[in-house]
């Protein structure tokens, strides 16, 4: 393998199909022969890194499979590399007869060996992320989408330390992780992949000491560096041993479970370190808990019918544990740091007190009030766990006694903590372990994260529907138009008494429906408010939508009094608008809402919050990448735009009714991005998509979801982890605090909506207008085993049938990214800028000229255009349409295979030329040289695996394959998906 890696390095194939920057910055001249030195030094470590992973692991094969396996390896990357030199086909023939007289058994072994190899460049690769990070801070170069970044600019801009405090205390960020159907790690293999990050990271710290006491010779260098290579060599042979895939389906307990394995490694510690720098920043000035984390796992019942009342009860009792259990084990250090002595230094009254009520009689300690108090802290906190999770503390100094009622009460104990140290200028010690504390205490409290609930809106309808109809109050409910259903339930909401009828059986669907509703009380009222705060509508298209659940929060006491005597609701209603049609109607729907006599004081003394889901995949699936960003544009504005009228001015009053406009109501909107992992599902860098978001639509709120195989890749190493983190936190404060130097004019955006309107025609032309074109999806792509793999508790599609419309958008973007073509991060805006230019005639040059410029312009001042060609420029750099087209050969008929090819071949090209036209570069990623690199490294040893998916495959849906065969499909999607990354 050593061999395999210095030649995967050395190679770095200059492919005729994907033309990607190969400088650290930007192309120099034939003789600017400094940058191309600086960029190797800066490689260097990455390179030594990837190499002696890439030895070990060859070792491992080895001693484990032969010789023999790791000759086949390495004759499989050659081909697989010379396929992308080939011009003349050879090594496409010479590699399809080596994969094709391949067993089974030798397919999966190389398919395990690539598959492992992209899992530990991986790790390689966030190393020297961090090393170059550190450098550059060193360097005094601090990064754009850092808080020191952010915090400068907005010094500069004139913004106070006592207006930023403000401006936390009124904002919440909040990122939401989520399960998918493209989560394909295990626990086992990220618990086994972090020690091995925790091991380059102490080899870095010994590589540092040494060279830094080169002048004395470290002799414990060497030793030290042997050490952590055998504990290396331990961990790696840990991985070739252990499986990649799950025999059995996940479940959602599972998900819960690996997502809970985020917060252990990451969250829990990393969270209190980001307040903690805005705490130095600010000075004296507080920093209010503004920075939540929210979840979905074990909540969201959209299409999923995996997840019950008893799923969120799991989720919420698991979550509470862990947050508790960390607590726990804080307070235990706290307590062997915390040995001041009486004899030694004053005490506060108050922190007597406390030392005075703890039961801790132990004559060790009658001098030590801080570990008295801890003590009594720790039998209390104990008692909550018992009380909360059943669990049971892992020490006991005294027995669990009077648990804390609220997770306040605790962050009260150690204020009184904290304030005697800093009287007696105990600051140093406090800064260590009790500040961080506090603050996880604050921010996890006793139930670790928000748990949103999701549901779709047909499924609110039935349940309503059963409930009239049992009551006899409505027949046939699902018949009404929209108007007579508005009546209805707001005459129901005005109505004190509940729908059920005693003594009455109700359906399946009802029950688990009323459970889940009856469960989120329970849940609130025993792990606090905040452990669940948000109720989303998916397929919201109705004001009726909305009062529906209204209705059901009613009727298990969620929804307090009636709308015209002071009702007040619980779960902020959360309307998530999907297609482009329902992005469309968003601003016009939550209007209509807000016209209803008593709703706008509803939300008010509930809170006075209104959150708005904008859908990023389906709207994509629905439109193509660039009419999905317009209409999420369009839409966030239009919503900004109303929310403001009716703060300032009030809603007017309805012509068609006798009543008086409604008050002006402060309410609070926050927009929620429903962002996916890929670009085509909203993914991207999210320090850019928060700034390119229409002004106004930030103000220190924003929630956004983490999904899939980007939340391994941003947070199961914790200093990435943070620094994602800080990310959020910096694009929020410039977002909200920093006014555009250029806000989108009128020409620009009738420009986007020229462009949008082509754009969305030519992807419909091709996935819902081409005849069988889904034939063309499902032969073409790996969407069908995806579907047997065991990845997600959620099924990939919404029916049986094999129709586009019903396929969730999850697996439809995953599968075009296991094939190499990412098409529903581009696909469409070529023809559009074709269209543009032409602008429905033969234009002259200078008309042609004058359109060109404008959308140099605007790529060049809009954050909107900027942040998504950029995000185009990503996914156009990790397609391949050479790859794409051995995926294409699996398609049975010639045909349609070449007619559907060879419509997506044309549209990448149009694409691409459209971006070197407006951005004036020749090439991808020509300004993101991190990027560049990463796919420099990792294409030669994704590739093969393509390969190899396709030869199993075709094997397989020839009925040539056995359990064999499918293991290896299996471990390619794994291997595939590891080294793209953003696929999930």
């Amino acid at each position: 393998m050593l061999a395999l890696l210095q030649r995967t390095i050395e190679d770095r194939p200059n492919t005729r199909r994907t033309t990607v920057q190969q400088t650290d910055k930007a192309a120099p001249s034939p003789n600017a022969k400094t940058p191309v030195r600086r960029r190797k030094d800066i490689e260097q470590p990455l390179v030594d890194d990837i190499r002696l992973l890439g030895r070990i692991l060859g070792d491992v094969i080895r001693e484990q499979d032969g010789q023999a396996a790791f000759e086949l390896v390495e004759q499989v990357r050659k081909l697989s590399v010379a396929f992308r030199r080939d011009a003349d086909h050879e090594a496409d023939r010479a590699l399809k007869k080596l994969l094709k007289a391949l067993t089974a058994d030798q397919t999966v072994m190389v398919i395990r060996a690539f598959t492992y190899f992209s899992h530990l460049a991986n790790l390689a690769e966030d190393r020297h992320y961090i090393r170059r990070r550190i450098e550059h801070e060193r360097a005094g170069d601090t990064q754009e989408g850092s808080i020191d970044v952010a915090l400068a600019r907005l010094r500069w801009a004139g913004v106070s330390p006592k207006q930023l405090s403000q401006t936390l205390a009124s904002s919440y960020v909040s990122p939401v992780l989520t399960a998918h159907p493209t989560e394909v790690q295990r626990k086992s293999i990220l618990d086994a992949e972090r020690g091995i990050a925790q091991l380059l990271t102490a080899r870095d710290e010994v590589k540092a000491r040494a060279q830094f006491s080169a002048a004395t010779k470290d002799a414990l260098a060497p030793r030290e560096l042997a050490a952590n290579e055998a504990q290396l060599r331990a961990r790696v042979m840990q991985l070739w041993h252990t499986r990649l895939l799950r025999f059995s389906k996940l479940t959602v307990n599972d998900e819960i479970e690996n997502a809970l394995s985020y917060y252990e490694a990451t969250f829990l510690r990393e969270v209190p370190r980001l307040y903690a720098g805005l705490e130095r920043e600010l000075g004296a000035y507080p920093v209010a808990s503004f920075f939540r984390m929210g979840q979905w796992i074990g909540g969201d019942r959209d299409g999923n019918p995996n997840v019950t009342a008893e799923t969120l009860e799991y989720a919420l009792r698991r979550q509470s544990e862990v947050a508790i259990r960390y607590q726990l084990t804080e307070l235990h250090r706290l307590g062997a740091e915390l040995s001041l002595s009486a004899r030694l230094v004053d005490f506060s009254p108050e922190m007597q007190a406390l030392a005075g009520s703890s039961p801790d009689q132990s004559e060790h300690r009658l001098d030590e009030p801080y570990r008295r108090a801890l003590t009594g802290m720790y039998a209390r906190l104990a008692a909550t766990l018992k009380q909360l999770t059943g669990g049971e503390a892992a020490r006991h100094a005294v027995a669990p006694q009077n648990p804390y009622l609220l997770s306040e009460e605790l962050v009260a104990d150690l204020r009184v903590i904290e304030a005697s140290l800093l009287a007696q200028h105990g600051e140093a010690i406090a800064q260590q372990r009790l500040k961080p504390l506090i603050r996880a205490a604050e921010v996890f409290g006793f139930h670790l994260a928000t748990v949103d609930l999701r549901q779709s809106s047909d499924k609110h309808e039935a349940v309503v529907a059963e409930l009239l109809q049992t009551a006899r109050l409505e027949a046939d409910y699902a018949a009404l138009d929209e108007a007579a259903k508005r009546k209805l339930l707001l005459s129901l909401l005005n109505d004190a008494r509940t729908l059920r009828v005693v003594g009455i059986e109700y359906s399946d669907l009802a029950r688990s429906e009323l459970a889940i509703f009856e469960a989120a009380r329970t849940m609130r009222e025993r792990y606090g408010r905040n452990a669940i705060r948000h109720y989303i509508i998916s397929h919201t298209e109705a004001v009726s939508d909305l009062l529906e659940v209204l209705l059901l929060q009613k009727e298990v006491g969620l929804l307090r009094g009636t709308l015209d005597s002071g009702a007040v609701n619980d779960l902020i209603v959360v309307p998530l608008f999907e297609t482009i049609g329902d992005l469309r109607s968003a601003a016009p729907i939550m209007r209509d809402f807000y016209s209803l006599p008593g709703i706008a004081a509803l939300v008010q003394r509930s809170g006075g919050e209104q959150d708005v889901m904008l859908g990023y995949s389906d709207s994509n699936k629905d439109g193509g990448i660039f009419t999905s960003n317009w209409e999420l544009y369009r839409s966030g504005g239009a919503l900004v735009e109303f929310f403001d009228s009716m703060a300032l001015e009030g809603l007017p009053a309805n012509p068609a009714e006798d009543r008086p406009a409604v008050p002006a109501t402060p309410i609070q909107l926050r927009m929620f991005h429903g962002r996916g992992g890929t670009v085509g599902r909203g993914g991207g860098p999210s320090y850019e998509a928060i700034l390119a978001q229409p002004a106004g639509t930030v103000r220190g709120q924003i929630r956004l979801t983490e999904q899939g195989e980007v939340i391994g890749s941003k947070y199961a190493n914790p200093e990435i982890g943070r620094r994602n983190l800080e990310t959020l936190v910096a694009a929020t404060l410039e977002a909200t605090l920093l006014q555009p130097a250029k806000p989108a004019t009128k020409q620009f955006l009738a420009a986007a909506d020229e462009i949008s309107r082509a754009s969305m025609a030519a992807y419909r032309q091709l996935v819902y207008e081409t005849p069988h074109f889904a034939d063309y999806f499902f032969g073409s792509t790996p969407i069908r085993e995806i579907a047997e793999l065991n990845i997600g508790s959620r099924p990939a599609s919404r029916k049986a049938q094999q129709n586009i419309e019903d396929l969730r958008a999850v697996p439809w973007s995953f599968s075009w990214g296991q094939c190499r073509l990412t098409l529903p991060g581009w696909y469409g805006f070529g023809s559009a800028v074709e269209a543009f230019l032409a602008d429905g005639a033969q234009p002259s040059k200078t008309e042609r000229a004058s359109r060109v410029a404008l959308l140099q312009r605007m790529v060049k001042t809009w954050p909107f255009f900027k942040t998504l060609l950029s995000n185009m420029d990503m996914v156009l750099a990790k397609s391949d349409p050479a790859l794409a087209g051995r995926y294409a050969e699996l398609v049975p008929d010639a045909r349609l295979r070449k007619k559907v090819f060879g419509m997506i071949e044309a549209e990448w090209k149009r694409t691409n030329d459209a971006l070197n036209l407006i951005t004036g570069d020749k090439s991808r990623l020509a300004h993101n040289s991190s990027l560049a690199r990463s796919i420099r490294h990792r294409f030669p040893y994704i590739d093969p695996l393509h390969h190899l998916q396709v030869e199993l495959m075709r094997r397989y849906r020839a009925g040539q394959g056995d359990d064999r065969v499918q293991t290896g499909i299996h471990i390619s999607i794994n291997g595939i998906a590891a080294g793209l990354r953003n696929t999930g």
